[in-house]
Order: structure tokens, then sequence, then C-alpha cells
């Protein structure tokens, strides 16, 4: 059997920096007839939920994990540590599992790949993670 990897978010569990619960229906199809393992990288790194939207400044994921960029939130408060944190946490999870894909939240500081790579997205593709974004 097939094991995934995927941004809890997605799958309606509680963990979207707002609060809002919200369901892919992409990613319930996409993991369909598989085992999903849901993760959150930011409550994994320490982070409550809710919590204030961050961004990565000074770079992409890459860059934060090189000690490049930095991770803020909208109020300036310095959360790098918690998304590398949590970053590291999803890949002991990834390591654990014969973990075939990973599904992530598209757009997030964390799991997104686009406009910029997050820190958990950047952590497991250099560890050669298949990673497919979803909204």
């Amino acid at each position: 059997m097939k094991i995934y990897l995927v941004s809890a978010c997605l799958t309606g569990l509680k963990t979207q920096y707002d609060g809002r619960i919200i369901t892919s229906a992409a990613c319930i199809k996409a993991v369909e007839g598989g085992v999903c393992i849901p993760v959150c990288p930011e409550q994994l790194g320490g982070l409550p939920t809710p919590r204030t939207a961050a961004d990565l400044v000074g770079g992409d994921g890459h860059d934060v994990l090189a000690g490049r960029a930095r991770v803020l939130d909208r109020t300036g408060v310095d959360v790098t540590e918690n998304y590398i944190l949590g970053a590291r946490q999803v890949l002991a999870i990834a390591r654990q599992h014969d973990t075939e894909k990973v599904f992530l939240k598209a757009r997030s500081p964390s799991c997104g790949l686009a406009p910029k790579v997050g820190v958990t997205a950047a952590l497991l593709q250099a560890e050669g993670y298949e990673i497919v974004a979803l909204e």
C-alpha cells in the first residue's frame, strides 16, 4: 500500500494559520487507495493554531535552511527556528515510513513550491522526496 504525507490543512484538520477548516478535493482524490499521514510543520515546530501569517524574507526555503533568509510573521516576530524544527519533524516522519509521495499546501512558507519554495518543501526536495503542491 502506498504511503503519502499530506499537509494536514488539506485534509480538513484545523491546522491552517487562520484556524479555518478547509478540505482539498484534489488532495482527497490523489491519496485515494493509499495511507494518508497528515502533518503540519508549523504545529510540529511549536506554533499554535490560529497563528499570525508568516512570510519568507530574504530568499526561499533553501536559503532559510542555509541561514541566508528568515521566516517572519506579519508582526515582525522571527519564527525561523519553528519552521526549521517543523521541517525536520516532517522529514523524520517521512523517513519512518516508506513514503511514496508528499502532497503539500501551495503558497505556504512551509509547504509551498511557488512563488517561493517553502522551508519544509525545500528540506524534503533536498532529501529526494517527490512533492506535489495542492490548493
